[in-house]
């Protein structure tokens, strides 16, 4: 599942059963972004922190098929299979119109969203994209343009918080040989704000 050692759920003692026991899914599943961590669990605590902060906080404004839909987009133009097939699934879920999560899909995979987006969307997208390969070219006008859109600087924070986790959770993966084998796809917190299964730890 990865090209470094990983504690599995049955295998772990201590700190890390814990933290595990909080986190684990159907059948004691533990997703492999987050079973990677498991040499160092206080950056899996980390991250299950940023994450559910970022991507699933019931004060977040954008409806989370966006949400997910920024994920997986950057997950794409990042070449991280994983982040991408997970978070499909997730936004899939979240739309409950699975003609329209597979055209989003197509059209991801085309670079054609301009095509079905609203113009709104697409720009938030376009910041995505940017953000992730030449975040040292935005402007200040590029924001101006988002504000212009109708985005308040919390909803331009939000995205920009979404997309900068995707780019972490993308390089974890890639950079450590993270696949999906033995996952259940699509999968993410039911309870959002939650804090309790972690910030103790």
């Amino acid at each position: 599942m990865s090209w470094i050692k990983v504690i599995g759920f049955d295998e772990a003692t201590g700190k890390l059963k814990q933290i595990y026991n909080k986190i684990k899914g159907p059948n004691n599943q533990i997703d492999n972004v987050l079973s990677i961590h498991s040499l160092r669990p206080h950056t899996l605590v980390g991250h299950m922190s940023l994450y559910k902060n970022t991507l699933h906080h019931s004060n977040n404004t954008f409806p989370n098929w966006f949400l997910e839909l920024l994920g997986t987009y950057t997950s794409y133009i990042n070449k991280c299979d994983y982040c991408y097939k997970h978070h499909f699934e997730g936004m899939k879920r979240f739309l409950n119109d699975d003609k329209k999560a597979e055209a989003l899909k197509q059209h991801i995979e085309a670079d054609t969203l301009s095509d079905f987006l609203s113009k709104n969307e697409f720009a938030l997208v376009d910041y995505a994209k940017k953000l992730t390969f030449q975040a040292d070219k935005i402007k200040k006008e590029d924001i101006e343009n988002l504000k212009s859109l109708g985005n308040s600087d919390g909803e331009i924070l939000e995205v920009n918080q979404v997309v900068s986790y995707f780019n972490y959770a993308n390089r974890t993966v890639l950079g450590l040989g993270v696949n999906t084998n033995n996952e259940i796809l699509g999968l993410s917190p039911k309870n959002k704000d939650d804090e309790s299964a972690w910030n103790h730890q």
